[in-house]
């Protein structure tokens, strides 16, 4: 299983599965991160978190903990 926190700077995924429950979840599909949208990974910080992704056309920060999260291929 790959997730959203393997994926490289400058590649694109798609969201397979969100894993989570409640408030959490809900959390991650209001900012538009659904089964099936495409992400890529723009930039990392240099600790490793949070990471910076670009979802329907928009940038968008996420903690490595939500990333991990989010199933991609």
């Amino acid at each position: 299983m790959k997730t959203l926190k393997d994926v490289k700077i400058g590649e694109k995924a798609h969201v397979v599965k969100l894993y989570g429950q409640g408030a959490v979840k809900r959390r991650i599909m209001d900012m538009g991160i659904t089964k099936g949208v495409e992400i890529s990974v723009c930039k990392v910080a240099p600790l490793g978190d949070p990471i910076e992704i670009t979802v329907r056309g928009y940038q968008l920060s996420l903690r490595k903990a939500d990333a991990e999260m989010i199933e991609v291929e």
